[in-house]
């Protein structure tokens, strides 16, 4: 397995080759799509890309947690975290990227 990370700009030289924009043009082109996910996460919304996954916000309640080291009890304070949640069909994919190795 690679222990590579795909990047912006891997993304805009993706749409740069596939698409034939300028890569200035993939790159805006790929700013625009990450912000307006990004805005719609912030505000509450659920992001879902047919085929790929659907990313959302949960709210996490307050809670007491134990520090491992000390044994002291710490509160942790109610959060929104991200998460996500793959298709099946990325599921299966994954899946037989694993079997071909």
């Amino acid at each position: 397995m690679a222990n590579r990370t795909l990047t912006r700009m891997d993304l805009s030289e993706a749409v740069f080759n596939e698409v034939g924009l300028s890569r200035n043009d993939s790159s805006q082109l790929v700013e625009s799509v990450l912000n307006h996910m990004s805005d719609a996460l912030v505000s509450g919304e659920s992001v879902k890309i047919s085929s790929f996954g659907t990313f959302s916000v949960r709210d996490k309640a307050a809670r007491v947690g134990r520090n491992p080291k000390t044994g002291e009890e710490v509160p942790i304070h109610p959060r929104r975290v991200l998460t996500f949640r793959p298709s099946h069909l990325m599921k299966d994919k994954v899946a037989d990227g694993n079997r071909r190795k």
